[in-house]
């Protein structure tokens, strides 16, 4: 969730970035500075690029030089940075504010990126050397958090790192794009930047930097009496630790804080946090329902608590396995035996804060990650660091977003407020996140669980009247009823519509910042208005002309793949009536490389090699169809046996799915089949989708889902609906009656009653499109349709919906509003509406040359 907290920050509805005046009114006094003619400077949301007009001198990868530093020492750092690399002609960033500073310092921020305020390009290592050396004399009493990922210079704010200077990338193991080095035989591989440091195998570390290797190496926990046995949780601020107590044989739980990092709303960082919450623990000493503290101490500048282990699940995951809704197997007294379990939750929980505010504590943080259960029912609230008293009144500086009470609830109503989330939130998961967009939201929640649940009435409105106070939420059109529908879709979504900014016509998913994302299918204005024609929400030449003059002009960095890239734009434009346009974008995207990419429908040649196809065969282009056979030829050599994939999907493994698995490349096989009769592609298919199948398990309700190895996916993006798609289309051709009975199973996860996101790619419009678009009529399609009121939210007159994390709305293709009116169009509009590439498949004449001829 790091980068969706940090594009919060600049607007209440939608992700979006710090503007100008956002971001600058805590921008470092360097910014008024006059920028040297002979130097470049770029600013984006979090970074200020400054180098040499003659850049191209420098190299493309090396030894990097950040600074650290803490919010009261930042202004100095970036300034004396500033004078010192200006005349001295060398390359540096650094970030654009202090609120930015602090929200990459934050609790949440990765651990890798964590403290670096400035980074530094030496042009080689003999001026690595001098820099720091200088550096560290001007920057001498300058704090900041350790950086985990590099090496420490002494014992400053200097730390370095070997790794990429320019933007490269490549295919890691798992089949993704990521940022990439040259290895030692000029091959690109990816820049790892993890939380720990280490040197590229073929890169000798300088010698000037052995001694300071080595200092680092010196701190171990050689000689504490305990014994650290596994990690349970990591967090920027530090780590929670499983340990043991070598003196009584005891497992003890360790929690770590780093100075200077993780800080939270009030600039407090984990040190303070931690010292905080020694003091919170000793207070409720004795509580059953608070775990004992036990010890407290330092090792190389970390503190460390020592808390008793308390061996139970977070209340989260007992929700999560418990919660009937998700199965697809419900027992006729499921939901009467949940409700009465999640009651008794809510009630000892009650009970447990009550029994803190009696010691006069605040907890601070309630949500069901910081409670524990026992096998013998004790529960446990863990996590006091944002703790206050009750007599200080104080606001949490910390808190989960879908229970963190608003600025009016100040001490116990802080906790009263997050207990109104936990009651709903225990019928209806996360969703109370989205409340803090519309407070009315939770009323119509109320009514949402009590239509659903056998829970008294009371408790639920008593929630949301904590929650809302009397604000209320007008009733939703009925999703099923789709002209109304249609119509409260497209006046949000053009409400939201921004056509004088230039990055992006239409908020959506964080993704749409980066270069090109605001022009995409996937996140950008191609996919909204792709989704309004295609259901017969109306053409908007004004929004389309936005699209067409930034299409041919595409930013640097641009991708080309079909739903993050170029072709889906250009894909779109063909559609829309824009033929020539959608040619010249074919011309930009056919000068770029492809052989990288990676085999996927969504960024990859699966995606590009069926855009070529179809573009080939409307326009008439030639050319087009050569390249298109050209890539199921790269696709066929590169794909595999059946069981050349691990059986977990994603993490270090490829990923598995429509969009990034096997399954995009088994679509492209069926359409080049199609076209050609040649049963050598329909053979190339049919292995792809065992690559797929290979990759999903059955579920505890006989449903069969995408194993990731720690849950399991039902969504169109990598999981089991999407697989369905194609298999569907594969058994047009050849039926096969085991086959015929993985599609079954693959389809069961849509009689699931709820789903944590509405969006098109990994939530419920995405179920409903495929089920639509494979088994319209089948009878569970309404339910599932209904279903979408759990998220639905006014805008602009009109109905939006949340995008990925929930955090925000979206009127993006993947995540949010359009795609939740595309999939309601391949479920209700006369004429349906199919995903590209997924129409039923027509009958052709085979082609008299072989694909294997091109």
């Amino acid at each position: 969730m790091d980068d969706y907290e940090l594009y919060c920050l600049a607007d209440s509805l939608f992700y979006d970035t710090l503007d100008q005046k956002t971001a600058d009114s805590s921008g470092f006094s360097v910014l008024s500075l006059e920028v040297p003619d002979s130097w470049f400077h770029q600013a984006t949301d979090t970074w200020m690029y400054y180098a040499p007009v003659d850049v191209d001198r420098l190299p493309s990868q090396g030894w990097k030089i950040h600074v650290s530093a803490c919010l009261a020492d930042a202004e100095r750092a970036v300034r004396t940075v500033w004078d010192y690399c200006l005349p001295r002609n060398v390359a540096f960033k650094f970030l654009r504010s202090e609120s930015v500073l602090v929200m990459h310092n934050s609790k949440a921020a990765s651990r890798a990126s964590s403290g670096k305020l400035v980074t530094i390009y030496p042009q080689d290592e003999a001026q690595l050397e001098l820099v720091l050396s200088e550096l560290d004399e001007l920057l001498r009493g300058v704090e900041g958090p350790y950086i985990l990922s590099d090496l420490r210079y002494g014992d400053g704010p200097l730390f370095v790192r070997y790794g990429g200077f320019a933007e490269r990338r490549c295919l890691n193991a798992g089949g993704e794009m990521v940022l990439a080095i040259e290895d030692g035989e000029g091959r690109l591989v990816p820049d790892v930047r993890g939380s720990t440091f280490s040197v590229p195998s073929w890169i000798e570390l300088p010698a000037f930097l052995e001694p300071h290797l080595a200092a680092r190496n010196a701190v171990t926990t050689a000689g504490l009496p305990y014994e650290i046995e596994s990690v349970m949780h990591f967090s920027n601020g530090g780590g929670v630790y499983l340990g043991k107590d070598l003196s009584t044989g005891r497992r003890v739980v360790l929690k770590e804080a780093r100075p200077h990092a993780g800080l939270d709303a009030a600039g407090r960082d984990a040190v303070a946090r931690l010292e905080h919450e020694r003091d919170i623990l000793r207070r409720l000493a004795g509580l059953e329902s608070v775990p004992a503290l036990l010890d407290h101490f330092t090792i190389g500048e970390h503190h460390f608590l020592v808390e008793e282990f308390v061996d139970g699940n977070p209340l989260q995951r007992l929700l999560v396995h418990r919660y009937p809704l998700t199965r697809t197997d419900l027992a006729p007294d499921a939901l009467a035996g949940y409700t009465e379990w999640a009651l008794d939750m809510v009630a000892k929980v009650e009970r447990a804060v009550s029994s803190l505010h009696e010691r006069g504590v605040v907890f601070g943080d309630l949500h069901p990650n910081n409670i524990l259960v026992t096998d013998e029912g004790r529960l446990v609230l863990i996590d006091f660091e944002v703790a206050t008293l009750a007599e200080d009144r104080a606001r949490p500086a910390l808190g989960h977003p879908a229970y963190a009470a608003p600025s009016d609830r100040l001490g116990t109503a802080s906790d009263q407020y997050a207990l109104a989330c936990l009651r709903l939130g225990m019928f209806a998961p996360q969703t109370t996140i989205m409340v803090p967009m519309h407070r009315g939201k939770a009323r119509h929640l109320a009514r949402l669980v009590t239509e659903t649940f056998p829970v008294p009435p009371a408790v639920v409105e008593e929630a949301a009247h904590t929650i809302a106070d009397d604000r209320d939420m007008a009733e939703p059109p009925d999703p099923g009823d789709w002209p109304e529908i249609r119509d409260a879709l497209r006046r949000a979504v053009l409400a939201s519509a921004t056509p004088d900014r230039d990055d992006r016509l239409f908020p959506g998913d964080v993704a749409q910042f980066r270069p090109g994302g605001g022009l995409n299918l996937a996140h950008g204005a191609a996919g909204v208005l792709h989704a309004l024609a295609e259901t017969g929400a109306g053409r908007f030449p004004e929004h389309e002309d936005w699209l067409r003059k930034r299409a041919v002009t595409p930013r640097s960095g641009t991708a080309i793949g079909f739903y993050d890239g170029l072709h889906g734009v250009a894909h779109v434009l063909e559609r829309l009536g824009h033929r020539q346009d959608a040619l010249d974008v074919m011309d930009i995207c056919l000068r770029e490389r492809w052989e990288g990419l990676g085999l996927g429908l969504y960024s990859g040649l699966a995606g590009i090699g069926l855009n070529l196809l179809h573009l080939g065969e409307t326009t008439g282009e030639g050319k087009l169809l050569d390249k298109a056979y050209e890539i199921v030829h790269a696709c066929a050599g590169r794909l595999g046996g059946a069981d050349d994939v691990p059986d977990v999907s994603g993490g270090s493994n490829p990923r598995a799915g429509l969009m990034f698995g096997s399954s995009g490349p088994a679509l492209l096989f069926l359409h080049a089949y199609e076209r050609t009769g040649d049963a050598a592609l329909l053979e190339l298919a049919r292995v792809a989708l065992r690559q797929d199948l290979r990759r999903c398990v059955r579920a505890a309700d006989g449903s069969l889902q995408v194993d990731q190895g720690w849950r399991h996916l039902p969504y169109l993006d990598e999981g089991s609906v999407g697989i369905g798609l194609v298999l569907a289309r594969y058994l047009t051709h050849h039926p096969d009656e085991g086959l015929s009975r993985d599609l079954d199973d693959l389809l069961a996860v849509t009689r699931s009653a709820y789903f944590v996101q509405p969006g098109l790619f990994t939530g419920r419009a995405g179920v409903i499109a495929s089920l639509a678009m494979v088994r319209r009529s089948d009878p569970g399609l309404g339910a599932q349709i209904r279903g979408l009121r759990w998220h639905t939210l006014p805008y602009g007159e009109g109905l939006a919906f949340p995008g990925d994390q929930l955090l925000r709305l979206s009127m993006d293709f993947s995540t949010g509003t359009a795609g939740v009116l595309f999939a309601l169009g391949a479920a209700l509009h006369e004429e349906q509406v199919f995903l590209p590439f997924s129409q039923p498949p027509g009958q052709r004449l085979p082609s008299e040359r072989s694909w294997k001829e091109v």
